[in-house]
């Protein structure tokens, strides 16, 4: 007798489940998480106290629309709220892109180095992901371009990109909209667009202001430190927004969630302080690195990706061993393609420096 059993849609079996940054050190040791990009100076004060305000009236619905943190955004960028829609965290509004505008048999582009949850995204819908080669580890446009076929929906570019740290130049990301055809939307994902200090950098808002197929994503993950909250927000043509908000959940963010994301963008100070902080560190942490006779990607995020020699005793795989045992957790990339390389989230001054002395023990070479 034949046993039957559920099936799942297809490509959901193709997925392999995304993996976490470590959180963990050995017992008895001092942990430095530096494996999720998190902010080393949490959210501003603001946030919290609106956060724990919210916390009095929890047999209340939130608000379905987020009309707070909606009217927040629109006023710090001198947005129309009708163009934003909010989700819990951008993952969420990746995910819905991917239910409104792919079915089986469609595709969907992203580049070889990608945040990994595109790729889970469009499987899930049944549609064919492809990966376009990088050059020197940066979006490659010619390469997207010439990726693109009668079958492509989607084009997904994380700018700046995780976990590289590279970006490309706005006359790029025009001239690779400029390139598409009218039905395919271009995802610009600008999760780490805050840290960037680049002339030639833009997140996409203009952009999107003056198309009907550009969407841009960000989060409050990173600089606002509210990660555990899970807030993200999406600024698009309104009827790809009004697609989206068609089959959200109609409670998708928490009421704590929306009350101190409202606040906390509007934290400028903090915020600039921040920024300041990890411009001065993401710079001494390369410099210290590249001093062990490391090679770092040049990042303009809040991480380094470091890239270990391939001898034996001194791979990415033996430095995380060591670095975790001293309570230095940094991330393995091997699912993004790098085997040999580890992610470095820019903390306190006492974890860089620690962090980098560790290494410089591991490699032997005393004190940098």
């Amino acid at each position: 007798m034949r046993t039957m059993r559920p099936v799942p849609t297809k490509g959901v079996l193709d997925i392999e489940a995304y993996v976490p940054g470590k959180s963990k050190a050995p017992a008895g040791v001092t942990l430095h998480k530096l494996s999720s990009n998190e902010t080393p100076l949490g959210p501003p004060p603001a946030a919290r106290e609106a956060a724990a305000a919210a916390l009095t009236q929890l047999e209340v619905y939130p608000d379905g629309q987020s009309s707070a943190l909606k009217d927040a955004i629109a006023e710090v960028h001198g947005l129309d709220g009708r163009h934003i829609l909010c989700g819990n965290g951008s993952d969420e509004l990746l995910g819905l892109l991917c239910q409104c505008y792919l079915a089986p048999g469609d595709e969907a582009i992203h580049t070889e180095h990608g945040f990994l949850v595109y790729r889970i995204q469009i499987l899930a819908r049944g549609a064919t992901p492809v990966a376009v080669k990088e050059t020197d580890a940066t979006a490659d446009v010619d390469a997207i371009l010439a990726a693109v076929t009668g079958k492509t929906k989607l084009v997904f570019l994380a700018n700046p990109n995780n976990p590289t740290g590279t970006y490309l130049p706005f006359d790029e990301v025009r001239r690779l909209h400029a390139g598409l055809p009218g039905h395919v939307i271009l995802v610009l994902d600008a999760a780490y667009a805050e840290y960037v200090r680049r002339n030639d950098y833009g997140a996409g808002i203009e952009l999107v202001s003056s198309s009907e197929n550009v969407v841009m994503t960000r989060t409050f993950s990173k600089i606002y430190g509210l990660a555990g909250l899970r807030i993200g927000w999406m600024y698009g043509p309104e009827a790809i927004v009004d697609a989206l908000d068609r089959v959200r959940g109609p409670f998708n963010l928490n009421a704590a969630a929306i009350a101190a994301g409202a606040a906390a963008i509007r934290e400028r100070a903090f915020i600039e302080s921040a920024i300041d902080h990890n411009t001065r560190w993401l710079e001494w942490t390369t410099g210290a690195l590249e001093g062990l006779g490391l090679t770092v990607t040049p990042s303009v995020g809040n991480f380094v990706l470091v890239h270990f020699p391939d001898a034996p005793g001194r791979t990415a795989a033996d430095a995380d061993a060591f670095l975790t045992s001293k309570g230095f957790i940094l991330r393995r990339v091997a699912g993004y393609g790098f085997p040999n390389a580890l992610r470095m989230t820019i903390g306190t001054e006492e974890a860089n420096r620690g962090a980098v002395a560790a290494l410089a023990d591991f490699l032997g070479r005393g004190q940098p």
